[in-house]
């Protein structure tokens, strides 16, 4: 009754976006579920930073304007950010899936860093106005030696999903 009432389902979307279906039998025929993982970086410290020293971080905004926060030392740049509602937008909320987050930073901190991740990389590859000093802002971990540091936003970003959208933090 089912298989007569729906003939086919979509499973998922490859990665241009187009639907793959398939027909019902051959659904239950394939009893496997995929699961993503992702690395914990990209998805925030998970640590206390109730008690953590601060620090403070110079920004220079899409049009040139110059203001100060600061940051958490061991939060991410677009966790202190998003605290600050500076407009850095994170639009996969920090799990390095897109370049809407991408800041420009000084080139003695830039070498200070580990390597970006491979997945880091082809994010930053689409990122719009791409330096050499450029990373992910939920990629880099605020640290006690990088008080006073300069991030510079881009003009711009590329957002595929909803251009223009910059989301809330939640």
């Amino acid at each position: 009754m089912l298989q007569s009432a729906v003939r086919h389902v979509t499973v998922a979307r490859n990665s241009i976006g187009f639907r793959k279906t398939c027909s019902l039998p051959a659904l239950i025929q394939i009893p496997r579920i995929l699961f993503h993982a992702t690395a914990r970086v990209a998805h925030g410290s998970g640590k206390d930073l109730k008690n953590a020293p601060r620090i403070n971080l110079h920004w220079i905004g899409k049009k040139g304007e110059e203001f100060t926060t600061d940051g958490i030392v061991g939060e991410s740049i677009l966790e202190a950010a998003h605290r600050h509602e500076v407009e850095l937008e994170g639009a996969c909320e920090g799990v390095c899936a897109c370049s809407t987050c991408h800041v420009i930073l000084e080139e003695p901190v830039f070498e200070s860093l580990e390597d970006p991740s491979e997945e880091e990389e082809d994010m930053l590859d689409q990122a719009f106005g791409l330096t050499p000093t450029s990373r992910l802002g939920c990629q880099v971990e605020l640290s006690q030696d990088m008080n006073g540091l300069k991030i510079k936003l881009p003009s711009a970003t590329r957002n595929f999903y909803i251009d223009g959208h910059v989301p809330k933090p939640h």
